[in-house]
């Protein structure tokens, strides 16, 4: 008796437990966020140990459909994980050893760099393996169209460091690891994922890809401008087994239990998936290791794409799982935010109130844009004027109007030079800052014509 009042008065200083997010909660959260941002589409789920709590779509696609539960959109980086799950179900059967070279079993795997023979699997997956934007510019140089076509274009590459010295998130680190798989598989990348595990997982929805031009009309996304979403094209790029996975919230609720419940993977390799490398105690093989801003250990992986973007998570201490992916672009972060929202709900707290920084930033480029133009009209209109009174030496005066068109042309070194090596390509900027960009090759174009006009002015 004693034993229960004395337990009756403990549970009633402590503070309740959080409630449990419902299909509801979710429900309202999403609808909150997207009225605040304009976000056209997302998919959502979220479980809980075997059980979904709740899994559905929100909005329309690109293409004007509704987005539903059973959507495939695209997965981004959040590949990574199955890619790194495909090459442990290897390692499973014998076939594969983590710490052996790649080229023991991917002779093909050839760098003019010598170090390159010391790459193992591992170092591949936990991104340690030396390769890195800054010496193999994956983006910006022309694109395979094929897995073997992404590891024989390293022919000519070389390291950025000594294989297992230090961790660069790289894309290519994955190309080849998915082409190990076919290889010691002898099944093409695509039919392994298929075979080996979405269909065991009964992920129906589920395939890989290669390039953007294989991206179905659900998957394709939007990129914000002046508050409004615009459906365009993902800039051109290859990503099979770094980033070409596409799942829908229901197939990914299927995924979420399997990691958080096993069956897939022994104990002993879902702990390899999870164990970060001493380079970087945050990154895994294909998964992150992070905290939640209510201090929660999880286990997660992020996407992005140009025009759109993905992430998933786990809380292995209480079995949720969450997954989210939206169609717009990395530049926004719109899975990021809700991911973060959704996990706020599970541990009870508030989520972050929504909102879209970026019609601010668009009107200040788009007046500066307009400006541009009517500066350089009134320009050139007094262009035979300008002319006359100027000769010689004084028409150096007009090589700052240039200046637009040289940072048009070296944008891309130097977005590398401010991203610490990140590697991109023109378009890809453009899809970055697009309102800047616009006002940029305004500017530029401005500028050139104003040059043009005052050197040669048309006769009156």
């Amino acid at each position: 008796m004693l034993l229960n009042t004395l337990a009756a008065l403990c549970l009633a200083v402590l503070p309740p437990l959080p409630a449990p997010p419902t299909p509801t909660s979710i429900d309202g959260f999403i609808a909150q966020y997207r009225e605040a941002t304009g976000l056209p589409g997302v998919a959502v789920v979220v479980t809980k140990g075997k059980q979904v709590v709740h899994a559905a779509g929100y909005g329309r696609t690109a293409t004007g459909e509704p987005v539903t539960a059973d959507t495939p959109m695209a997965l981004a980086s959040v590949s990574k994980s199955f890619t790194s799950l495909a090459v442990l179900q290897l390692v499973e059967k014998g076939q594969v050893e983590l710490d052996q070279p790649v080229r023991g079993y991917l002779p093909e795997f050839r760098m003019t760099d010598p170090r390159a023979a010391d790459i193992t699997v591992r170092q591949l997956l936990n991104q340690t393996s030396g390769m890195a934007d800054s010496t193999f510019h994956e983006k910006s140089l022309p694109q395979p169209d094929s897995l073997q076509g992404s590891v024989m274009r390293l022919r000519d590459a070389r390291l950025a460091s000594k294989p297992g010295t230090a961790f660069s998130y790289h894309n290519t680190n994955y190309q080849v690891a998915a082409r190990l798989v076919e290889v010691v598989s002898g099944e093409p990348f695509p039919g392994y994922l298929k075979t080996h595990v979405f269909t065991p997982l009964g992920m129906r929805h589920s395939s890989t890809i290669d390039t953007d031009r294989d991206l179905p009309g659900s998957a394709r996304g939007h990129l914000y401008l002046l508050g409004q979403a615009i459906a365009v094209p993902e800039p051109h790029g290859f990503g099979n087994g770094s980033g070409g996975v596409l799942s829908s919230a229901g197939d990914m609720a299927r995924w979420l239990i399997a990691q958080n419940s096993g069956g897939i993977l022994s104990p002993a390799s879902v702990k390899e998936l999870r164990t970060p490398s001493a380079q970087n105690p945050d990154y895994a093989l294909g998964w992150e290791l992070d905290r939640t801003a209510g201090g929660t250990p999880v286990v997660r992986h992020g996407g992005d794409l140009f025009t759109s973007t993905a992430q998933q998570l786990l809380m292995p201490e209480s079995g949720y799982g969450v997954a989210v992916m939206a169609n717009t672009g990395m530049a926004f972060a719109d899975s990021a935010a809700l991911m973060d929202g959704l996990v706020a709900l599970i541990e009870g707290r508030q989520p972050e109130p929504p909102s879209s920084p970026f019609l601010a930033t668009d009107l200040v480029f788009t007046l500066l844009t307009l400006a541009t133009v009517a500066l350089a009209v009134r320009g050139i209109a007094r262009s035979r004027r300008w002319a006359a009174r100027r000769t010689g030496w004084q028409r150096w005066r007009l090589l700052p109007y240039l200046l637009p068109l040289l940072l048009c042309t070296a944008i891309v070194p130097v977005f590398r030079v401010l991203a610490r090596g990140s590697d991109i390509s023109w378009i890809q900027v453009a899809y970055l800052y697009p309102t800047f960009m616009i006002w940029l090759v305004t500017a530029a174009a401005a500028g050139t014509a104003l040059v043009v006009a005052r050197l040669w002015p048309p006769p009156s």
